[in-house]
């Protein structure tokens, strides 16, 4: 199977709805357009965008016995077919035109506890929880685009 973006989700401010979109503007300076973690100050911003692969979020839900969507998650994008790098430097290129690189790993919070009893420790071995980035480069990502690890 190819690797590639399967979900595009963002939140206007914390604690707000999830919305799901097909496809979003990605930039340096705001991350994901219409996503409030994005913009933050402090730049460089290492959490601006977060991912979570396909099978990850399955394994957990699988261990806690429940079946909940993956934009519960909070991460940015859900990606299938590919290992996301465990180390911070590596470059992720999305489509055409992204560019993340990798910053650290994305601790899953208490508020995954509040979802399923268990949910947390499911999610915490071998960076089951996805991993934060920072925008290198930006463009327009699409469900369906294609996803390469790039050297960094």
């Amino acid at each position: 199977m190819a690797a590639m973006l399967l979900g595009i989700a963002r939140h206007a401010r914390s604690r707000a709805p999830v919305e799901t979109v097909t496809h979003a503007e990605v930039s340096p300076a705001g991350g994901i357009h219409g996503d409030f973690r994005g913009a933050m100050r402090g730049q460089p911003y290492k959490r601006q965008v977060t991912l979570i692969e396909r099978g990850d979020w399955e394994a957990a839900m699988r261990q806690v016995g429940h079946s909940i969507d993956w934009s519960e998650r909070r991460a940015n994008l859900l990606v299938d077919g590919v290992d996301l790098p465990q180390r911070p430097g590596a470059r992720v290129r999305i489509g055409a035109d992204v560019v993340l690189e990798i910053t650290r790993e994305c601790d899953p919070c208490e508020r995954m506890e509040a979802l399923a009893p268990g949910l947390r420790e499911a999610l915490t071995p071998d960076w089951r929880g996805g991993a934060c980035a920072m925008v290198i480069q930006g463009g327009t990502i699409a469900v369906g685009d294609p996803i390469r690890i790039e050297d960094s």
